[in-house]
């Protein structure tokens, strides 16, 4: 017999839940195509099938990549070719009102690295969030670091992990362009012992709305001055001023 957390008797296979490496794989993919879809105001896909990998590699042509750690260990590496890499950075500076002829040209630019650096962090933080919500654990993460390669160069980046299970995915932007994906995790499995309900994604806008609310509470309230000004006429006039 089993019990749930409050001593209710439960049936084992109502709350048998497994969430492993290719469940932790959809999640980060799914945080890929939302946030580079927003960002971009494109539609981004990635492919059914999934590959088992030995090793994580930076490839040509730009290669970024993030270490994670705490509930569990890993590393996460996305492989732009030229043609993806451009695509979502102008998607983006568009997006954000800055001019065409004020972007970049060549994906090889500073500007270019520092965008999808900034788009792999908003990846991540994506991820890391829906892991503390939904698994009840807590991962952090290391700053984004973004590499151009020439077709010569992989680059091998050992995450240090001790039973380390790797997956590659495509993923496919708006204008077809391809870009891949690859996660290395220690081998790991989250197994629900009783339900929960998952927190709800808390809603920016509210969260600016409560603060600006709370700031107005704490603000002093000023206190109107006695307008005077009858009284030191009458006090004048007695004077014979």
């Amino acid at each position: 017999m089993f019990f749930s957390h409050n001593g209710d008797a439960m049936n084992p296979l109502e709350i048998k839940a497994v969430f492993g490496t290719d469940e932790l794989l959809i999640s980060l993919c799914n945080s890929v195509t939302h946030v580079l879809g927003v960002a971009t105001h494109s539609q981004i896909h990635y492919s059914a099938m999934v590959q088992r990998i030995t090793k994580t590699c930076l490839r040509p042509d730009i290669g970024c990549f993030v270490l994670f750690d705490g509930g569990f260990s890993g590393l996460v590496i996305i492989n732009f070719t030229a043609h993806a890499a451009m695509e979502l950075y102008e998607r983006y500076m568009l997006h954000m009102g800055i001019p065409k002829d004020s972007l970049a040209r060549s994906f090889t630019s500073d500007e270019v690295a520092n965008v999808m650096g900034e788009l792999m962090n908003q990846i991540i933080g994506d991820f890391t969030g829906k892991i503390g919500r939904e698994l009840q654990t807590h991962i952090t993460q290391s700053q984004p670091k973004m590499l151009a390669l020439n077709k010569q160069v992989v680059l091998s980046v050992d995450a240090n992990l001790d039973q380390p299970e790797a997956r590659r995915v495509s993923f496919y932007t708006g204008s077809n362009n391809i870009f891949y994906l690859e996660l290395a995790i220690d081998g790991t499995e989250f197994v629900k012992i009783y339900d929960f309900q998952p927190h709800e994604v808390p809603d920016p806008d509210e969260l600016i709305a409560q603060a600006s609310d709370a700031r107005k509470r704490s603000a002093p309230t000023s206190t109107p001055i006695p307008d005077d000004g009858n009284d030191n006429d009458e006090l004048l006039k007695s004077l014979g001023m």
